[in-house]
């Protein structure tokens, strides 16, 4: 098993985005070929693993993913789970906030979509929204969402504290890279469905969501909900990162199928 400990954001306050390379690969000396299939054992290990954990019906596991515009948070859920069990496995995309979700504290909603008891549950973007987006926007002043660090930090930790497993990936790309992902979104037809007019707009503001991401990272980056920061230019590369973690985490919560009921090894259909 690769160990991807190099990409955790230590929890000292030193961490810098500058200084981790997008298109980084680890020292993985492989193709892209090779990745899918070292790919594809991890993620037959990680059904494997999904499977257990639904079955045992204990530990809760929460990821959570993160990226700027074309990052790969869609890519990441499609090639590393797209073989669990549906009945185990739940997505939560956090758009713009209805009404409603507005009316309450900003942690009101996504409370009420972390995993339950034999449950994974994937965060298409997240409650980070709320220091991102808000914060770059200047939705709300600067002495609310600073104080959002420690409330989400607190939040994270009364999950832990009650069983939830928390992985949290930041997927790294350059301002270069995502202008190539932005043109082949308007290159190819299949993919035009995806772009806004906004994203450009989005873009302008890319130093200033470098530095939300940043301290952001280095803010909340904990012992109980670490993050990571992939390296996504090079797609097959991301997959494995997320991949291999997931598989290393699930292992060390070492899922174990329930005991059957007394009396079956005598039950004949």
């Amino acid at each position: 098993m690769l160990d991807f400990s190099r990409f955790l954001v230590p929890g000292d306050g030193s961490f810098r985005l500058a200084d981790r390379n997008p298109a980084d690969t680890g020292g993985f000396d492989s193709d892209k070929a090779d990745g899918r299939e070292r790919l594809a054992v991890l993620n037959t290990r990680l059904d494997e693993l999904q499977e257990v954990i639904y079955a045992e019906g204990k530990h809760r596991v929460l990821v959570v993913l993160q990226a700027t515009d074309t990052g790969g948070k869609d890519g990441v859920i499609r090639n590393v789970f797209n073989g669990m069990n549906p009945e185990g496995v739940k997505v939560a995309a956090f758009k713009q906030p209805s009404e409603v979700e507005l009316a309450h504290d900003y942690l009101w909603r996504v409370h009420q979509q972390v995993p339950a008891n034999g449950q994974i549950t994937i965060f298409n973007r997240s409650h980070y929204e709320d220091v991102l987006v808000v914060r770059v926007h200047g939705l709300v002043p600067k002495t609310r969402w600073a104080k959002r660090y420690r409330q989400i930090n607190e939040f994270e930790r009364l999950l832990a504290e009650e069983g939830t497993t928390i992985l949290k990936f930041f997927l790294h790309i350059s301002k270069e890279e995502q202008r190539k992902r932005l043109q082949a979104r308007l290159d190819d037809p299949t993919k035009l469905w995806k772009f806004e007019p906004g994203d450009l707009d989005e873009r302008k503001r890319w130093s200033l969501y470098q530095k939300a991401y940043e301290d952001m990272l280095r803010e909340t980056s904990t012992d109980w909900a670490p993050w990571y920061v992939v390296p996504a230019e090079r797609k097959w590369f991301r997959d494995l990162v997320v991949s291999s973690v997931l598989v290393q985490t699930l292992e060390r919560l070492k899922p174990r199928y329930p005991e059957s009921k007394e009396g079956l090894s005598d039950v004949v259909v």
